[in-house]
């Protein structure tokens, strides 16, 4: 028992042991992890600090650089020679005003020569000349202005008339290399809101392209906003003020006296067209930044506004003599007006998406149309249409029976031919000429319609029921154009009358090779149907062929005193005749006319030939009834019938039918009389 008190308690002192150290470990870890969240803490607030001095370390040098910039204008405005001396002993690139420039010719040089020899490649596109001075400079980077991703680093010169932008060569440091140079005469500046992360962005609009920039910071983006202004504005009152010491009269030489009385009237005389030219003021605010306002409104595609300021400056030079300042000033605009010419070429043109209908090109004609190009906006009007009709027709899936594909194929066609029928109407009204434009497309258009078709119904061989039943399609919308007085009847008739010539003698072929195979196997037996029904079927396809008297030729019971092959001939015969004269136009009249001929005689001469040839008395009686129906019925039906869709008799059907008396008078002779 002492044994298990001693183990008992060893066991008590081991558990107090552990129990101690456990407490020992926790208040260890406590202790670190707060000490960890103390270090924590204090580098969260000292980065914070550093990044409010940094702030303020920022605001207070750009304080300083615009009081540096303030005090150096002052000091420049004080004492002209001392910008001269810092502009040639200081960097190259910094910026100068044109006060600066303006006050030593010497400084102004020495900087666009240092210019010209650390931008390669821009020597022999900017040359040196006297009044060319640089204004600002600055790294920037450039964005693609669709996907707003980065493209480069470059840096910006901007002088009195010009921006040059140039890239940094890799491994020369202070070098470029000319990237693009633009007049300011047609650059515009847009700024560009912030959206972070894009921020302290512009944007330089010249036509045809447009540069998104992102400068260092707001500031540097602001001065760059700010100067460029400031140069194209003082670039204008420079232009202005040329352009009128230009207009001053010029002090004529004084000419020697003369004793003529009627010389002082002639003087005068000549000095009223000089005053008229004097009159022209072109120092107007809208007119002297008119070519700038064109650009601006040819990059943002607000073509309405562009030709309003055209038609307006028209209208005030209208009755304007053309002096020298007026051509200048015409030149510029006309190199504006070829700009949103092309533009608008561009828009009509089969390259651009052709959803919208013809609706989407009003806006192009008709500002196409104001500025005196109507005949390059039909012709560009036409062609956008032509390819939206092609591209129409070639999606169409020809899928299921082909008269469900002709019936979505003429509503396409048709109704785009409507369409755009009704808007050149309306683009066009005051323009005649431009109709006989449209009529020649039409029919091109059409053109191509009836290839789809043909394609389609007659490459395929198809039926000429189907084939009759897909041109009285076509013709049915073609009559639709009747609404706004156009006829192209006439014009799918002429593209038709090929393949449905062919479509008629090959079906013509068909029936007179099964005549022949009938023919060739005819027993000259009456035909039995076996039931009622199938006789009342014979009595109804024969009264919808014309037949009105089959009742004479039916029997006791089920009994057709015909034979078959005369029956067969019939019903194939007027189901010809039928879908023939769906197609029928005066163009197939005498293929129409000799089909029918061809199909008759071979009917005619077997019945002539069996009733010449045939020895049984009650045979030959019988081929005289088939022979007397063919004759008296079918035939009459048939001239009838033709008559009716043609309208006019055929003299070809009356003399085959007139056939028949000769037979009656002599019917025993072995000669034929066909």
């Amino acid at each position: 028992s002492d044994g298990d008190r001693d183990l008992q308690e060893h066991r008590q002192r081991i558990q107090a042991l552990s129990e101690e150290t456990a407490q020992s470990l926790k208040r260890n870890v406590y202790q670190n992890y707060r000490q960890f969240i103390e270090t924590a803490r204090e580098i969260s607030y000292l980065e914070s600090e550093m990044y409010q001095l940094s702030h303020i370390l920022t605001e207070q040098k750009g304080i300083m650089e615009a009081i540096t910039q303030a005090l150096l204008l002052q000091a420049d405005r004080d004492d002209p020679s001392l910008g001269a001396r810092r502009a040639a002993a200081a960097d190259p690139f910094l910026s100068l005003s044109a006060k600066e420039a303006a006050a030593s010719e010497e400084g102004r040089q020495r900087t666009l020569t240092t210019l010209l020899e650390k931008v390669e490649g821009c020597r022999d596109l900017l040359p040196e000349s006297p009044g060319k001075y640089l204004v600002y400079n600055g790294d920037l980077v450039e964005y693609d202005a669709d996907h707003m991703a980065q493209i480069q680093r470059v840096h910006a010169f901007l002088m009195n008339d010009c921006l040059l932008v140039a890239t940094a060569l890799p491994n020369r440091r202070g070098a470029y290399r000319y990237d693009a140079l633009y007049p300011l005469d047609g650059l515009a500046v847009v700024n560009v809101k912030d959206n972070p992360p894009m921020k302290d962005m512009f944007k330089l609009l010249m036509f045809p392209e447009s540069r998104i920039f992102q400068a260092e910071n707001a500031k540097i983006k602001k001065e760059w906003l700010e100067v460029l202004e400031e140069t194209k504005r003082n670039r204008a009152l420079s232009e202005k003020r040329r352009l009128e010491q230009e207009a001053l009269p010029r002090p004529a030489p004084t000419p020697p006296e003369s004793t003529n009385p009627f010389e002082e009237d002639e003087d005068e005389e000549e000095e009223e067209p000089s005053a008229e030219e004097e009159v022209v003021d072109l120092s107007l605010e809208w007119i002297q930044e008119l070519p700038e306002d064109l650009d601006v409104c040819i990059a943002q595609r607000d073509f309405e506004g562009a030709v309003d300021l055209l038609d307006k400056l028209n209208e005030y030079l209208g009755d304007k003599p053309v002096s020298q300042p007026v051509k200048e000033l015409r030149t510029k605009v006309d190199e504006r007006v070829r700009q949103l010419t092309d533009v608008l070429v561009f828009e009509l043109s089969p390259d651009r998406s052709l959803r919208g209908g013809p609706r989407a090109t009003r806006r192009a004609v008709s500002q196409l149309i104001r500025l005196g190009q109507s005949t390059k906006a039909c012709e560009l009007f036409l062609k956008n249409r032509a390819a939206a009709v092609q591209t129409a027709i070639r999606q169409l899936r020809i899928e299921g029976a082909t008269l469900l594909y002709i019936h979505k194929l003429c509503h396409v066609f048709f109704t785009s031919l409507l369409e755009t029928a009704r808007e050149f109407e309306t683009d066009f009204a005051g323009n005649n000429g431009c109709y006989s434009a449209f009529v020649v497309w039409a029919r091109s258009s059409m053109k191509m319609f009836v290839d789809a078709f043909s394609k389609q119904v007659f490459d395929s061989k198809e039926s000429l029921s189907t084939a009759a039943e897909c041109v009285k399609v076509a013709k049915e919308h073609c009559k639709q154009l009747s609404e706004i007085g156009l006829d192209l009847t006439f014009i799918i008739h002429a593209l038709l009358v090929k393949d449905i010539k062919g479509a008629l003698q090959s079906y013509k072929d068909i029936i007179i090779e099964a005549t022949k195979h009938r023919n060739s196997e005819e027993m000259w037996r009456r035909m039995n149907l076996m039931t009622p029904e199938a006789l009342g079927k014979l009595r109804e396809e024969m009264r919808s062929c014309g037949v009105g008297n089959f009742d004479q030729y039916t029997g006791d019971d089920c009994w057709v005193n015909l034979s078959y092959t005369v029956v067969a001939f019939t019903k194939q015969t007027m189901a010809f005749l039928e879908e023939a004269l769906k197609l029928y136009f005066p163009e197939l009249h005498m293929v129409l006319l000799e089909s029918l001929v061809e199909i008759i005689l071979v009917a005619v001469q077997h019945v002539d030939y069996s009733l010449r040839c045939e020895q049984d008395p009650e045979k030959k009686a019988f081929i005289r009834q088939n022979a007397s129906f063919l004759y008296e019925t079918v035939l009459p039906v048939v001239e009838k019938r033709f008559e009716e869709g043609v309208g006019k008799p055929a003299k070809q059907l009356q003399d085959l039918r007139n056939a028949s008396r000769l037979m009656r008078i002599n019917p025993e002779s072995t000669t034929s009389v066909v």
